[in-house]
């Protein structure tokens, strides 16, 4: 959570903007669903969801108040943070609430326990109508000074450019990448820059082939080695059931992602 926290202040920060946190519980049928002959049991109590709000709550305001960063007042968005929710929300709470604001920013969800989980994700990326912003481990210095965009031609990938325009507009750099048999019928890379110049953004195209790998290795090889600080991905052009059999780009950028996304569906 502190680079999620980080993460969210220094967009905050560029865009005089405000913060809001919640504190969300998992969905027990969620759980059963998945692993229905787990002996896993989750508290329901008053309680329970008491102690989630605290425990949500104090890292909140405490990274806030660390950073000095005001508290939020009636008006127009000015840098500043707010906490009004005073219960514990279940996931499907965060696709809802989402549709409030211009970006919802979470962890890079894995597979341990420590990480954070798929479902307010999945919420977000397909019931907020707005993008996402996965974080990793360790917050990033900057964001958005050196940004690739992984061009598939697909819907998905052009909504989630139109979303990112706030910082491809102020970029030093765009790359507007395009992985040799990773794409969909579509506009191409090229067409795609031509989009992107006419907003004023510094866009320029590449095309690589994806040799051994596949294409969300390729992409996130081609970020390592140009220094990004921000990948640009439209989210699941496949369907997550096959990508969950089959697997996928997006999957695969979930996994291992070492910068932020920024996603949308």
């Amino acid at each position: 959570m502190p680079a999620v926290f980080e993460t969210a202040r220094l967009i905050a920060r560029r865009f005089d903007s405000y913060m809001e946190g919640f504190a969300v519980r998992p969905i027990a049928s969620g759980f059963v669903a998945v692993d229905p002959v787990s002996n896993l049991t989750l508290p329901t109590t008053d309680e329970g969801d008491a102690e989630i709000v605290k425990q949500a709550r104090d890292a909140f305001e405490g990274f806030m108040r660390a950073h000095d960063v005001p508290q939020a007042q009636p008006g127009p968005a000015k840098y500043s943070c707010g906490w009004v929710r005073q219960a514990a929300e279940d996931d499907s709470f965060v696709g809802s609430y989402g549709r409030l604001f211009d970006l919802t920013v979470l962890g890079r969800p894995g597979r341990g326990p420590q990480h954070p989980r798929m479902l307010p994700l999945e919420a977000a990326l397909f019931e907020s109508g707005h993008p996402v912003l996965l974080v990793p481990r360790t917050a990033p210095k900057a964001l958005g000074q050196n940004v690739l965009i992984a061009w598939n031609g697909s819907t998905e990938q052009a909504r989630t450019n139109k979303f990112a325009l706030p910082f491809l507009r102020e970029a030093e750099k765009v790359t507007v990448l395009t992985v040799q048999g990773g794409t969909v019928p579509g506009p191409s890379g090229e067409q795609a820059v031509d989009y992107l110049r006419r907003h004023a953004v510094p866009a320029t195209a590449v095309t690589v082939a994806p040799g051994t790998r596949s294409t969300g290795e390729a992409v996130l090889d081609h970020a390592r080695k140009l220094g990004c600080d921000l990948l640009v991905k439209g989210a699941y052009t496949q369907s997550r059931l096959r990508q969950m059999i089959f697997g996928g780009t997006t999957r695969h950028i979930l996994a291992h992602a070492e910068l932020p996304v920024l996603m949308a569906h």
